[in-house]
C-alpha cells in the first residue's frame, strides 16, 4: 500500500447516489474521492425527461446529471475516471480499492455503483432505447398517454408496472414466456380484472421493430413456435435488475436478489466501514429521491465512522449506531 493514494472516504459509482455522497463529503470537508469509469450520471443518462424529482418540475436526465456533478465537485470531492476492479478489506479496518489507474486506500467506502436493468438482448432493443423502449414505467409512463403498450416480464415488477401504465395507456399487453406468473397472486388477479390489460402468455419477444420510434414487437409462442406481431407504441422491459455487487473480497450480507442489506440508520453493510446507497441497496423502490436520501445518510455516517476509526474506538455497526444516537440526543 506504499504507493497507493490515501483518502478518508472512497465513493464507488457516480450515479445520483454517488454524486450526492460526493456533495455531502465535500461540504463536510472530508478527504474523499469519487470513482466512475463512465460519464457521471448513472441511470440519469438513460432517462430522457425527469419530472418526478421534488423541486424540479422538468429536466433532461443528462442536464440533471451535469448539475449534480458540478455541485458535487464544486465542494472539493475529487472525481477520478477509473474502473474499480476489486475492494480488499484489511484486518485493521482499512480498505484497498484497486482501480485501473492504481490503488486507493481509505477506512471508509461508500458503494453507489448502482446496477442495470436486465436486457432482452433482441434486435431493436438498443437501437430504440429512449424512443419507445423503456425500463422504468414511473419515469416514462406519462409520455405514452393513450398509446398501446407492451410490458415484458412475469415478476412483481412487470405486473405492477403494467398496472401502473394503465393510468396513461389505452391498452397494455403483458408478454410473458410462461403460462404462470412469478408475481404475487394478488397482483396477477388485479391485472386480470383491469379492462385495459391483456395477456400474451407462453410468448417471447424476438425483436422490437420500428424506424425512429417503436411501432411493434415480433413475438413467438414457445410451445407451438407460432410467430406474430403486436402493434405498440412503447415497450417496457422488466425481466430483472442486476445490482453491481461482487467487488468486495469478503462476504457482505445481501438479499436473495443480491442487493446489499444495510442498517437503516447508517446505511452500513455487514462489513464495518463499508456503506451502500442507491440501487445497489436492498429497498422497496429505485428512484432518484431514494438514492439521494440513502447517500446523504451513508455519507454522514461514513464521516462519523472515519472520525471514530481514527481514534480506534469503533469495531462494528453497533458502535456507530450508538454514537449516532448519542449525537442526536
Amino acid at each position: 500500500m506504499a504507493d497507493a493514494r490515501r483518502f478518508d472516504i472512497v465513493i464507488v459509482g457516480a450515479g445520483p447516489a454517488g454524486l450526492t455522497a460526493a456533495l455531502y463529503a465535500g461540504r463536510n470537508m472530508e478527504h474523499a474521492v469519487l470513482l466512475e469509469s463512465k460519464a457521471p450520471g448513472g441511470q440519469l443518462l438513460n432517462t430522457e425527461l425527469i419530472e418526478d424529482y421534488p423541486g424540479v418540475k422538468s429536466i433532461l436526465g443528462v442536464d440533471l446529471a451535469q448539475v449534480m456533478m458540478d455541485q458535487a465537485t464544486g465542494f472539493g470531492t475529487e472525481l477520478v475516471s477509473a474502473e474499480v476492479e476489486q475492494i480488499l478489506v484489511h484486518d485493521d479496518g482499512l480498505k484497498t480499492v484497486r482501480t485501473s489507474v492504481g490503488d486507493i486506500v481509505a477506512p471508509a467506502v461508500i458503494l453507489t455503483a448502482g446496477g442495470n436493468p436486465r436486457k432482452l438482448e433482441v434486435p431493436g432493443e438498443v437501437e430504440l432505447a429512449g424512443r419507445g423502449v423503456s425500463y422504468c414505467a414511473v419515469c416514462d409512463g406519462a409520455f405514452f398517454r393513450d398509446a398501446e403498450l407492451a410490458v415484458v416480464g412475469g415478476g412483481d415488477a412487470a405486473v405492477e408496472e403494467g398496472i401502473f401504465l394503465t393510468r396513461y395507456a389505452s391498452k397494455v399487453t403483458i408478454i410473458h414466456r410462461r403460462e404462470h406468473f412469478r408475481a404475487q397472486g394478488l397482483l396477477v388477479d388485479e391485472a386480470r380484472h383491469n379492462p385495459k390489460i391483456e395477456f400474451l402468455l407462453d410468448n417471447v419477444v424476438d425483436s422490437i421493430d420500428g424506424d425512429d420510434l417503436v411501432k411493434s414487437v415480433s413475438v413467438r409462442n414457445v410451445q407451438t413456435g407460432e410467430k406474430g406481431t403486436v402493434d405498440v407504441g412503447g415497450v417496457f422491459i422488466f425481466v430483472g435488475f442486476l445490482p453491481n455487487t461482487g467487488l468486495v473480497d469478503v462476504h457482505i450480507d445481501h438479499d436473495e436478489a443480491g442487493y446489499y442489506l444495510t442498517h437503516p440508520m447508517t446505511m452500513m453493510t455487514s462489513v464495518p466501514g463499508i456503506f451502500a446507497a442507491g440501487d445497489v441497496r436492498s429497498q422497496l423502490t429505485r428512484q432518484i429521491s431514494t438514492a439521494v436520501g440513502d447517500a446523504t445518510t451513508a455519507t454522514i455516517a461514513a464521516a462519523k465512522w472515519v472520525e471514530e476509526w481514527k481514534r480506534g474506538r469503533i469495531e462494528g455497526d453497533a458502535d456507530l449506531v450508538e454514537d449516532v444516537v448519542e449525537d442526536r440526543e
